[in-house]
């Protein structure tokens, strides 16, 4: 097996020492394969169309078209490839994740060429492309004309070699002028029977979040379950929607030390989607395949730091996705709604080298779109080292590496040129929103280095390493260094300590009268792995506070995060992937549409589920009671359950819903609800036998109960006797008849008869440790003539006692 780049000379040699290989070592004949062998390739024989295929695109001007024939070797189907643009242009399957480097493969296949023309013989190559200019030939073979060739050979994967793109594709030998003679180099053909078969690939390390990563009583960050960075914050009908690079993609923990390597920021090609209606209860709406082979713009390679825009475009209102294409260009995919489907109205990136005034830009990337009041539109992007026709001091405090252009009417192509944007110590991350008629740009800065001149003073008040700057101007395309109005935000280092720093990225929208700041930072990393991060961030948000003169009270990165702006609303079907706070769960697209969103929107489910694992909800309002639950639910194994707690996770259980429906079957189980009424956070708790994921979550759906609310006065205290800690609980009947009250807490419970009006219940639990955490009481009252159970909590501080 040889490794090459594309030179002539080199892939000539490549193919030589290639077949001489096989023919020294006998690897015509194959290997057999060994018991636990499986077949990588996915549609080899082509039965299910082109399902797996596409045409070669490792070069720009790799073209063919790919089509199916009934002339195939068996079965009903083969590839025919035609209109080839270079040798290396055929049919290829990413296999990446499938093969290993160290590991022995079999691979065959069938090739036929008919090209009257063409010669008597050729040769053929079955390649490897692992990504760059690093090709591999793996087994040759020589055709004749008009007749069936067979594939048949082994290659070894060098142990070193890094197999994160893996993708196999059939070619004739390289020729740098193809087209000189393409009866020789060019000609059709057809494939069929592709196998490659060894050893399974080892499962993929879960990518599970085992730990509690957004704290219960905390808002930031914003998700627990997965990371994501770069958040750009888009309202629409009344719900925000922040859409995220996606870290998690290259997120692999190892199994024995829970530590990932580091991000791999080359790999990112998709963009994350959550959304709220108020600012707590996040639902994951999963990922868009943005860029790669099978993303919807293929032509781009990944997919950073989105941005997001609506506007009605020949009588159709459209919603667009801009993202960074790496730091070489930028790009756009339209939706039919916030969350998809997505298409490609473009064939070539948006913004790029050919974009008028972006020349000297070093970074093309991080667009940031603006849809003004009076339909304009606008993208601010750019980034990356000054230009080196600066003087020094320049490069460092006025690099002018940041961009602004006019959008065209379409909102996926621009006019005139791109203008400067002047922002003082400026690295990434323009964004602009409009208030009072003004315009805002925030920027994130440098940290200084040769790519800024070296060792420079900034000017005084400029931002420092890492920090967010803004300006302010009364036109969204002039943005001269006056303009400048301070430092919105610190570095995040400076509040959430120890290996949370680095560069940020920002936005700013507008959600019921209120302005938010979105940012990130690796606090959800660090909480995994303690001050030591790998690079993976998480979404933030703060709110925004103005002064009377309309400049930015500078934000205060905090776990607190922002209030929730509303009660949640449990009466309706709801995505069970809604989420205030989580534990050990993760989720997954599956087929079909969103019961909440449509039948256009993805569907996602709750996944890898264990003992112990649980979701909830900030804030659920249940008004005058609630009469059931139902959880749309496929269990996966025996003997799972779950529980509905309200207040905390250790809370007593209000609810059960065994899930005892037959195995891999969708069902929706009921559980009775006694009143619980008024407003409580919410947790699903899941439990079963352990070692075993227990089953999938769909939907959840809360339905109003008939009884009537009992008043009634609740408190709970922690308290120190004797060294003992001990929690304290009270309910006043505030009732005009005698009431029938339980209290309950993580230590006991007593129920006390005929309270009479006025009257309290009290019981106080010892905990037998000397200290108890913080925790909520629950207390159930019932009385005759009135239907149902009134559920109330109380919450209690922490408590230490002695020392």
């Amino acid at each position: 097996m040889t490794h090459r780049v594309r030179r002539a000379a080199v892939r000539r040699a490549a193919a030589i020492v290639t077949v001489g290989l096989m023919l020294a070592t006998g690897l015509g004949a194959g290997s057999p394969a060994q018991a636990d062998d499986t077949d990588l390739v996915v549609n080899g024989g082509f039965e299910d169309g082109l399902t797996g295929w596409f045409v070669n695109n490792g070069n720009a001007t790799d073209s063919a078209t790919l089509s199916l024939t009934a002339d195939a070797h068996s079965g009903s189907t083969a590839v025919l490839v035609t209109n080839r643009a270079t040798t290396g242009s055929g049919p290829m399957q990413d296999l990446s994740g499938r093969v290993q480097a160290g590991q022995t493969y079999s691979l065959t296949a069938r090739i036929k060429y008919e090209n009257p023309n063409g010669p008597a013989t050729k040769q053929f190559f079955a390649t490897m492309h692992y990504g760059a200019a690093n090709y591999t030939n793996l087994v040759s073979v020589v055709a004749t004309k008009g007749q069936w060739a067979q594939f048949n050979g082994t290659f070894t994967i060098p142990a070193g070699q890094n197999v994160s793109t893996a993708r196999l594709f059939f070619e004739t030998p390289w020729t740098s002028t193809p087209s000189s003679d393409p009866e020789v180099h060019l000609m059709d053909f057809k494939l069929d029977g592709v196998s490659v078969v060894g050893a399974a690939p080892p499962p993929a390390p879960s990518k599970t979040i085992e730990v509690v990563g957004k704290l219960p009583g905390e808002h930031n960050p914003l998700i627990g379950h997965k990371f994501g960075a770069d958040g750009f914050g888009f309202v629409h009908d009344g719900r925000v929607y922040l859409y995220l690079t996606n870290d998690t993609q290259g997120y692999a923990p190892n199994p024995s030390t829970g530590v990932s390597p580091g991000i791999n920021y080359g790999d990112i090609n998709q963009i994350t989607v959550i959304s709220t209606t108020d600012m707590v209860n996040w639902t994951d709406h999963g990922e868009v395949q943005v860029a790669g082979p099978n993303g919807v713009a293929p032509f781009t390679t990944n997919s950073w730091a989105p941005g997001m825009a609506k506007k009605v475009v020949d009588g159709q209102e459209k919603f667009f996705l801009y993202y960074a294409n790496n730091g070489s260009s930028s790009n756009v995919i339209t939706g039919a709604s916030p969350v998809g489907p997505w298409t490609s109205e473009r064939t070539s990136t948006l913004i790029d080298g050919r974009t008028p005034g972006a020349e000297d830009v070093a970074w093309k990337f991080d667009p940031a779109p603006l849809v003004d009041s009076d339909g304009e539109a606008y993208l601010y992007f750019g980034g990356g080292p000054a230009s080196t026709s600066m003087p020094p001091a320049e490069r460092f405090n006025n690099p002018k590496n940041l961009r602004a252009i006019k959008l065209g009417d379409d909102m996926v192509s621009t006019e005139g040129t791109a203008a400067v944007v002047d922002a003082p110590v400026a690295f990434e991350a323009a964004q602009v929103f409009k208030r009072d008629g003004r315009y805002y740009l925030s920027y994130s800065s440098h940290f200084g280095g040769n790519d800024f001149g070296g060792n420079q003073t900034p000017l005084p008040g400029y931002p420092g390493g890492g920090q967010i700057g803004y300006m302010i101007s009364d036109d969204p395309m002039e943005w001269p260094k006056e303009t400048y109005a301070g430092v919105l935000f610190p570095n995040q280092s400076q509040f959430f300590g120890a290996g949370t720093g680095g560069n940020n990225h920002q936005s700013v929208f507008e959600y019921e009268g209120r302005y938010y700041f979105t940012y990130h930072a690796p606090t959800l990393n660090k909480r995994i792995n303690g001050n030591t991060t790998q690079g993976y961030r998480s979404p933030h948000i703060q709110e925004l506070a103005f002064n009377p003169d309309g400049t930015i009270q500078q934000v205060v990165g905090t776990y607190a995060g922002v209030d929730q702006v509303r009660d949640f609303d449990p009466y309706r079907v709801f995505e069970a992937e809604t989420f205030g706070w989580s534990k050990g769960v993760a989720t997954a697209k599956v087929d079909g549409g969103s019961a909440q969103f449509g039948d256009a929107a993805p569907n996602l489910v709750v996944r890898d589920i264990d003992d112990g694992d649980w979701t909830a909800l900030s804030s659920v309002d249940f008004g005058d009671g609630a009469g059931s639950v139902t959880a749309k639910v496929r269990p996966l194994a025996s003997g799972g359950s779950i529980q509905i707690r309200l207040g905390e996770v250790t809370a007593p259980v209000v609810a059960t819903i065994p899930v005892d429906a037959p195995p891999g079957e969708w069902t929706e189980l009921t559980a009775e609800l006694d009143g619980v009424s008024g407003v409580h956070d919410v947790y699903f708790t899941y439990a079963g036998p352990a070692g075993v994921d227990l089953f999938e979550l769909d939907t959840w759906a809360f339905e109003a109960g008939a009884g009537a609310e009992v008043p009634v006065t609740v408190s709970a205290q922690s308290r120190c006797v004797g060294g003992n800690a001990y929690v304290a609980v009270q309910a006043r009947n505030d009732h005009d008849a005698p009431v029938d009250v339980v209290l309950e807490t993580a230590y006991g419970q007593r129920s006390v008869t005929g309270v009479a009006p006025g009257a309290n219940a009290y019981q106080q639990f010892n905990a037998r440790t000397p200290a108890v955490p913080a925790g909520a009481a629950t207390v159930r009252v019932t009385v005759d003539g009135v239907a149902g159970t009134t559920v109330r909590t109380a919450d209690y501080p922490a408590v230490t006692c002695g020392g």
